[in-house]
């Protein structure tokens, strides 16, 4: 029964445990806004994205790259379903699937172990979609 554990469990929890408080962070900010990728989609992107860089860095510690490449060009498919032009040729759900591909790369960087980095890049990730946008603020002044 030895060899069904690795030794490697108590990193591994640790890490989900970080996607999940950063990936329910970045979600919820998004539910908020009543965008289609919240809670569950970030915390799942996060912690795909934080699996496969950990088990390519364990894998293959001299070449980790490789997997890395294939999440980024995953999630980007993936982001690229969720993103709509509308019949008045609008686009929609940009800033999710952007949202969606940073994720992956806040997993990815949990996955190898950068810790401050993922926690500052969620803060970033929180922060960002509440920046005024430039022509709301300006129609906002003409109106006064």
């Amino acid at each position: 029964m030895s060899s069904w554990l690795t030794g490697l469990e108590g990193a591994f929890v640790l890490k989900l445990t970080l996607c999940l408080l950063l990936g329910v962070m970045i979600g919820v900010e998004r539910e908020l806004r009543n965008k289609p990728a919240g809670i569950s989609t970030h915390c799942f992107v996060m912690a795909g994205a934080c699996l496969f860089t950990f088990v390519s860095t364990v894998a293959d510690p001299n070449s980790p790259a490789r997997i890395a490449a294939q999440v980024v060009s995953g999630v980007g498919f993936l982001g690229a379903g969720m993103i709509l032009k509308s019949e008045n040729n609008t686009v929609r759900n940009l800033t999710t699937a952007a949202a969606v591909w940073f994720a992956a790369a806040i997993g990815m960087a949990i996955g190898i172990g950068w810790y401050a980095i993922a926690v500052i890049a969620s803060v970033y990730a929180v922060i960002v979609p509440r920046i005024p946008h430039v022509r709301k603020w300006m129609e906002t002044q003409q109106d006064e």
